[in-house]
C-alpha cells in the first residue's frame, strides 16, 4: 500500500506552505501539488483553498485531515504488529525536544534503544520544550521530551527522566539594578529588575507565581522562545533570567552569567518522555517506552 499520497496531505495540512511541505516530504512542490490534486479528485471535492499567497484547509479539507491521521496510525499499528511477530521491529519514531535535552541525556537514551533496534529510524525535532506536549496532543510527533506539567493533560503518559531546579540566572557583573540581598527578596528590590522570561510554559508559570507572591509584577524586558536565547541575553546583561540547572549546566555560555541564592527557590523540574496512551499500542512507541520504564 502506497501511503505518501496521505503523508504528503498532512504534511500541506501542518504546514500550509507547498514549499516547507515539499521540502519535509523530499518531493517537488509539483509532485505534491499533483499528489493534492488527485486526492481532491477522487474525493470529489477542494481539500484546500489556494492562491498566490496564502494555503488554508477547507472544511473538508480539516475531516480528511482527521481521516488521514487515523488511517496512517492504524497502518503502522498493524504493519508494527506484523513485524513485531517476526520480532524484526522496523519504521520510524519522530521525537521533539529542546536542543539541551538532545545533548544532555537523549542522546544515550537513543544510542542505547538504536542498539536494541538498529531498523528503527529516529527522526529528532528541536524546539522550544513549551510546545513539546501540544505537538504530541496535535499527532505532529510521536513523543517528545517535556517538562511534568502541573496538571498532565489526560490523554497522554509520561515517564520521568531527570529532575533539575529552576534558578534565577544574573550577568557576571553586578548592574545597579541588582538586588542586593537576593536571598531575602523585597518587591522594591526586584520592582524595577529587567526580567528575560519564557515566553509560555512551565517555567513561565512559576516565575510568575514567584512574581505574585512577592506581590509585584515583573519588569518583562524580553519574552523568548526556549532556555537557550536567555542565557545568552542575561550573559549580554540585559536582565535576570529564569532557566532550568540543566540547560545551565549544559550552555556553552554558562561563564558569563551566575546563578542568584534567591528565596525562596523555584520548583523542581521534573523532565520526562511523553506520549499519547492510545499511540502505545504502536510496538515501536512501546518498545522505547518500555526502556525509558527500565532506567
Amino acid at each position: 500500500m502506497d501511503m505518501r499520497p496521505l503523508k504528503q496531505f498532512l504534511a500541506l495540512a501542518d504546514s500550509l506552505h507547498f514549499g516547507r511541505a515539499s521540502d519535509a516530504c523530499h518531493v517537488s512542490p509539483s509532485t505534491l501539488s499533483r499528489t493534492i490534486r488527485q486526492l481532491e479528485e477522487s474525493l470529489g471535492v477542494a481539500l484546500f483553498e489556494r492562491d498566490n499567497r496564502h494555503v488554508a484547509l477547507t472544511p473538508q479539507g480539516l475531516r480528511f485531515q482527521a481521516y488521514a491521521k487515523e488511517a496512517l496510525e492504524q497502518w503502522e499499528l498493524v504493519r508494527h504488529e506484523l513485524m513485531e511477530q517476526s520480532q524484526a521491529l522496523q519504521g520510524e519514531i519522530s521525537v521533539y525536544c529542546s536542543v539541551t535535552a538532545s545533548y544532555s541525556f537523549l542522546y544515550e537514551l537513543l544510542s542505547e534503544f538504536r542498539r536494541h533496534h538498529p531498523r528503527i529510524e529516529l527522526k529528532l525535532h528541536t524546539g522550544d520544550p513549551a510546545e513539546a506536549m501540544n505537538r504530541v496532543l496535535a499527532g505532529e510527533e510521536d513523543m517528545a521530551i517535556t517538562p511534568r506539567p502541573r496538571t498532565p493533560p489526560e490523554a497522554l503518559a509520561f515517564k520521568s527522566l531527570t529532575r533539575s531546579p529552576l534558578v534565577f540566572i544574573a550577568p557576571r557583573d553586578t548592574p545597579e539594578w541588582l538586588p542586593a540581598r537576593p536571598e531575602e527578596p523585597s518587591a522594591r528590590a526586584w520592582a524595577e529588575v529587567p526580567m528575560i522570561l519564557s515566553e509560555s510554559g512551565l517555567s513561565r508559570e512559576y516565575a510568575d507565581t514567584w512574581f505574585k507572591a512577592l506581590g509585584i509584577t515583573p519588569r518583562i524586558y524580553a519574552q523568548v522562545a526556549g532556555h537557550e536565547a536567555i542565557v545568552s541575553m542575561v550573559g549580554l546583561g540585559f536582565g535576570i533570567g529564569v532557566v532550568p540547572q540543566i540547560v545551565l549546566d549544559n550552555s556553552p555560555l554558562r561563564a558569563r552569567v551566575r546563578p542568584l541564592a534567591v528565596k525562596p527557590e523555584l520548583p523542581h523540574y521534573d523532565v520526562g518522555l511523553c506520549v499519547l496512551h492510545r499511540r502505545l499500542k504502536s510496538p515501536l512507541l512501546r518498545a522505547l517506552w518500555q526502556q525509558v520504564a527500565a532506567r
